[in-house]
């Protein structure tokens, strides 16, 4: 009986998995049914999707270099520390005593706190120091806690390796552990000489969605499409066989962007303007210095008055339009001679009251020179008024036919064109306009009243009158150089062939000449008898809140040097100093400029002082001739200090002297070692020497100079 019922349970449990197992079959089948046949098309449109899945690969942005090769911008790539608290080493441990994870928060502490000075917060110190932060994240399930606690951003490999020691992660290096601390790499964009025209040069941004990074100001932003690169493509392709491979195009480094700035020449108008701006109390300043025959700006400059009383790198206004005062004499001068309203430098002219403006100097008549030398506002008003009293529209007019309102395009992000009022007989609104009103804005126009201007456009008609009226464009940008080294060289551009004849530009610079030259030139604080600078002040009220503040004063100075042979042409302005002239602000900068060009030999002349001339050609350093070679021809300089050839024993370390950080840094990484800097510029030492023998992972340590 016993056996019979075991038999029968027997028979029941096999009659079970029987049924399951045919169910279960069922099920599958119908699935495989329903896959296959009824959801085919989804299926199918899903696979598509998967394996056209297409991702980017970032280029490589390119360099921006200076006039003589010195890297103003350029990548560097830095790591994001992270630990992986769920790493499978770190869970598998039971009751992790605290001390280690102390004594592991005391090391962050001191060397990656996460609050610069915890000793200026003490009350703050249990919220934010490691050891509550690590505390909160032990205390939770495994499964809970992050997948990537970041303890540092943007450090080098040594900083990795430093920390892969500290107490605690160095538990898990050897026996076959892997280390729960990893680095994420990625680029940073790094400027070696900091706030050195910083508005010109521009900085970037990256963008939080796409990890794309483009330039917001200056060059950066200008040259973005050149900067920036191509980017390459990695996607998933089926094959014939059903299985999927990725394949990638490869993404295309941007150009490296060759500057017109000159880092000696930036240098020095910095420290000039920030002299003179500190010393006057100015509110800010700005300043542009030009190559006369080129259009290549030198230096640019802007700083201002800071919340906390110094001095720093401010909004651009080199390129914005203000009424540039007196500064506007030469240039309607200049187009008085071209219509023939004045024929000499010694035409007379009346200079008594006129259209509502008198002449501090005297109201007597005067010659052109005394016009200009003395800053006559009637005087000039006059002149104009000859040319333009019937139609004073004509006199905008004459202006844009030389090219006036045409954007300079000198790649310097934000630039504006002048603004100036065409005086017709009726406003924007259809009201009619007296030829009275006309008139005494005509007036106002040709001394530099109801005008706005800005600075680079007034130094580039000033540059013209130097250069014989040659009319050359402004440029920021030399040239470029590609991923393979090939140079691309930006060929002298013109706004116009010639803004005047070169009779008229030699009539003008001599009125210019008598500013500083003359018995009484309004800048005769400007005079140097090593090097001749002529140019013009200018005197404006800021415009605040729609009105005149005539509380305070803008002044300006723009001229070139040397007179005879002038070879640079510089603008100044200053805001707000209290007590004192455009010859003792911007004209200072202007002569301080030349004076120390001057004793440089940068002048054409010879000079025995040589001490602060830094080396204007860039260092170099290859481990082949052909590379040399290539990196001389592609920054284009006339000659480059050679760093010998040093034959390096394989496997030793390679000699580094001489190079830039980028390249430094990619030479000792490729050969697996760690690189630590101090400095700025190219190496002048490294530790251990050249030759060494050390192993992958070591530190090397580099010290730079500029």
């Amino acid at each position: 009986m016993t056996r019979q019922n075991n038999k029968k349970h027997i028979l029941f449990r096999y009659g079970l998995i029987t049924i399951f197992f045919i169910f279960f079959g069922v099920l599958v089948m119908m699935k495989l049914f329903n896959t296959t046949m009824i959801e085919a098309s989804a299926w199918n449109k899903r696979a598509h999707a998967e394996l056209s899945k297409v991702d980017t690969i970032r280029p490589e942005r390119g360099n921006i270099l200076s006039d003589n090769g010195n890297i103003l911008a350029c990548n560097l790539k830095v790591y994001d520390i992270k630990i992986d608290l769920r790493h499978n080493k770190i869970n598998s441990l039971r009751n992790i005593p605290w001390s280690k994870i102390d004594s592991l928060a005391d090391s962050l502490d001191t060397y990656y706190p996460r609050i610069r000075d915890l000793s200026a917060h003490p009350d703050t110190f249990a919220k934010y120091s490691w050891h509550s932060r690590l505390k909160k994240e032990f205390d939770k399930e495994p499964g809970k806690r992050p997948r990537a606690l970041r303890i540092a951003r943007n450090k080098t490999l040594e900083d990795f390796e430093k920390i892969r020691n500290f107490p605690f992660l160095r538990d898990f290096r050897g026996n076959g552990y892997r280390n729960p601390l990893y680095k994420e790499e990625k680029n940073i964009r790094m400027y070696p000489y900091g706030k050195m025209a910083y508005r010109s040069i521009g900085r970037v941004n990256e963008n939080a969605a796409t990890g794309q990074i483009h330039g917001y100001s200056g060059l950066e932003k200008d040259l973005d499409s050149l900067l920036y690169g191509k980017p390459g493509l990695a996607k998933k392709v089926a094959l014939t066989n059903g299985i999927s491979n990725w394949v990638a195009s490869p993404a295309v480094r941007g150009y490296d962007i060759r500057t017109t700035i000159d880092i000696d020449l930036q240098d020095m108008l910095e420290q000039e303007l920030h002299a003179i701006c500190d010393t006057s109390k100015a509110e800010w300043g700005t300043a542009i210095l030009m190559e006369v025959a080129t259009g290549e700006i030198k230096a640019i400059s802007n700083i201002e008055l800071l919340e906390d009383g110094t001095y720093g790198e401010a909004l651009n206004r080199a390129v914005l339009p203000f009424e540039p005062g007196s500064v506007m004499k030469p240039i309607s001068l200049m187009v008085a001679f071209e219509d023939g309203l004045v024929k000499s430098v010694n035409d007379m002219v009346s200079c008594a009251p006129f259209q509502k403006t008198s002449d501090p100097h005297g109201s007597g008549m005067k010659t052109m020179k005394q016009v200009i030398e003395q800053s006559s506002n009637p005087g000039i008003a006059r002149v104009i008024f000859r040319g333009y009293e019937n139609d004073p529209s004509k006199f905008y007019d004459r202006l844009a036919g030389l090219g006036f309102f045409e954007p300079i395009h000198s790649g310097i992000a934000g630039e504006c064109t002048p603004r100036i009022r065409k005086l017709l007989p009726k406003d924007s609104k259809g009201h009619n306009i007296t030829m009275t009103a006309r008139h005494l804005d005509l007036a106002r126009q040709a001394y530099g009243y109801n005008t706005e201007l800005p600075p680079l456009f007034t130094l580039s008609v000033y540059n013209a009158i130097a250069n014989g009226g040659k009319y050359v464009r402004p440029h920021l940008m030399k040239g470029l150089i590609d991923e393979n080294g090939r140079d691309s060289v930006i060929p002298i551009q013109y706004i116009r062939p010639r803004i005047c004849s070169e009779e008229t530009a030699r009539k003008v610079r001599e009125c210019i000449h008598e500013v500083v030259w003359g018995e009484h030139g309004t800048a005769r604080g400007v005079r140097d008898d090593r090097v001749k600078v002529v140019g013009k002040t200018g005197t404006a009220y800021p415009v605040e809140g729609g009105v005149y503040n005539k509380s305070k004063r803008r002044y300006a100075f723009a001229g070139f040097f040397p007179y005879e042979n002038p070879r640079y042409s510089c603008i100044v302005l200053v805001l707000g100093p209290s007590g004192w002239s455009a010859n003792r602000t911007s004209g200072q900068v202007v002569k301080n400029m030349a004076i120390k060009m001057y004793s440089r030999g940068l002048l054409d002349n010879s000079s025995t002082f040589t001490a602060e001339r830094k080396t204007s050609v860039p260092v170099l350093a290859s481990s082949d001739t052909s590379n040399t070679e290539r990196l001389t021809s592609a920054i284009g300089t006339r000659k480059v200090k050679h760093v010998r050839k040093r034959n390096t024993p394989a496997g030793a370390l390679p000699d580094v002297r001489g190079c830039d950080a980028p390249t430094a840094v990619r030479m000792l990484e490729r050969l697996g070692y760690n690189v630590s800097i101090s400095g700025e510029g190219h190496v002048v030492a490294q530790v251990p020497e050249a030759g060494a023998r050390i192993r992958p992972g070591s530190t090397v340590r580099l010290n730079l100079k500029l």
